[in-house]
């Protein structure tokens, strides 16, 4: 149980940090066109990401998969400029519409489970129970990226929709709200697309 709540912590540390920048600028920009009422979609749609990166961490751990590290970090926040390009061009948000995202999230999910096992790999190297250890540690992931994620929503609940607070009324349209995250996160892993190429 002892190695379970550390690897869970590491896992929670791993997205809830400023070190994991660019795996919460990815989850903030394949969140960003949905709003609380979309709760369930959501949960799925951050399922499915851990669901692919869960895939891939467990691969590299165990040294069946192997990718060079920098190209790994390269190809990070090209998921995120990806995903927003995704979101600038939505019309409408019907749950039709946005089937894409969970391929989305499924797919770039693989590429961020090899982030991810750059952190672990090495921890694990001398586990005796490294399945285990390797599941408390996507827990602790899936626990923080719904952290994240219902933060968005319930800043995208208040700032979409309107209140009226007697003096203060206040919304902004949903198209913006979306164009703003996505060119926030685009802005975001430009820049860190410039520091980390590769070519």
């Amino acid at each position: 149980m002892q190695d379970f709540t550390f690897y869970f912590k590491t896992g929670w540390q791993h997205i809830i940090s400023w070190d994991a920048l660019d795996h919460i600028l990815f989850v903030l920009v394949l969140s960003a066109i949905y709003l609380l009422s979309n709760w369930k979609q959501v949960l799925v749609l951050v399922t499915a990401f851990t669901i692919g990166h869960s895939v891939t961490l467990a691969l590299s751990v165990y040294n069946i998969l192997k990718v060079n590290d920098s190209l790994v970090e390269f190809l990070i926040p090209c998921t995120i400029i990806a995903t927003a390009i995704f979101n600038f061009f939505q019309k409408d948000f019907t749950p039709k519409s946005l089937r894409l995202n969970y391929f989305l999230a499924l797919f770039f999910g693989l590429i961020h489970g090899l982030g991810f096992a750059n952190t672990i790999r090495f921890m694990l190297a001398k586990d005796q129970s490294i399945g285990w250890s390797l599941f408390a540690f996507n827990v602790g992931l899936e626990a923080g990226q719904v952290a994240v994620v219902f933060c968005i929503l319930v800043a995208s609940f208040l700032i979409v929709r309107q209140f009226d607070f007697k003096i203060i009324k206040f919304s902004i349209k949903r198209s913006w709200w979306v164009w703003a995250l996505s060119g926030f996160a685009f802005y975001v892993a430009v820049n860190m697309i410039i520091e980390r190429w590769i070519f």
